[in-house]
């Protein structure tokens, strides 16, 4: 089975792609796109918890885009580092933020300059001074090695075409011991090299 993109897949452009429909969902959190959105169906259909999300400037979970709950997966700990790899508009990574209080640290990393906007601002709107948003990808964390705590990540490792390079980075970054807490998408067929070169196909 494939388990890389193809070699002649434009990455720069897939890369502007993805970037482009974030930050539509920024401006236009209700408008029409194939993925689900906000804290109705966060609370719904993925377990997180209504009173939390409450609790969380309403801008950050309109645009809320994930495909499951990250911390479902294990606890996060007062005093702790932990690092949320596409962080969008930043509900997993405030969340994350109130688990580790103020002795922790939450660190958020995105490409698109307005996601990284919409989380800092809310974390600002929150008082959530723990938390840190930088500019980067899950290909070159921008993040010193062996740091953090706990990695999540919401349905982003799946919109990276370099995923060896990607867990690499999670590795050099986790602390010895360590926690990976994804939530992603996975496939149980091949896909077609038509298909793996449709750069719609891949920013969903």
């Amino acid at each position: 089975m494939a388990i890389a993109c193809p070699v002649d897949l434009d990455t720069q452009k897939l890369r502007f792609e993805v970037s482009n429909i974030y930050s539509r969902v920024v401006a236009e959190p209700e408008g029409q796109f194939h993925f689900h959105r906000g804290p109705g169906y966060a609370a719904e259909f993925l377990g997180y918890d209504p009173e939390e999300l409450a609790a969380l400037p309403a801008e950050t979970t309109a645009a809320f885009a994930g495909i499951a709950n990250p911390h479902r997966i294990g606890a996060i700990r007062a005093g702790e580092t932990v690092l949320d790899i596409g962080c969008g508009a930043g509900m997993d990574l405030l969340l994350a933020a109130r688990r580790v209080g103020p002795t922790g640290k939450a660190i958020g990393v995105d490409m698109t300059d307005a996601m990284i906007e919409r989380a800092s601002a809310s974390a600002l709107a929150a008082g959530l001074g723990q938390v840190e948003v930088r500019k980067g990808d899950a290909t070159s964390l921008p993040v010193e090695s062996a740091c953090v705590d706990v990695v999540i990540s919401n349905g982003v490792i799946n919109l990276v075409p370099e995923k060896q390079r990607a867990f690499d980075e999670i590795v050099r970054v986790l602390k010895p011991g360590g926690r990976l807490q994804l939530a992603d998408i996975l496939l149980d067929v091949e896909l077609s090299e038509d298909t793996r070169r449709n750069i719609d196909l891949w920013t969903g």
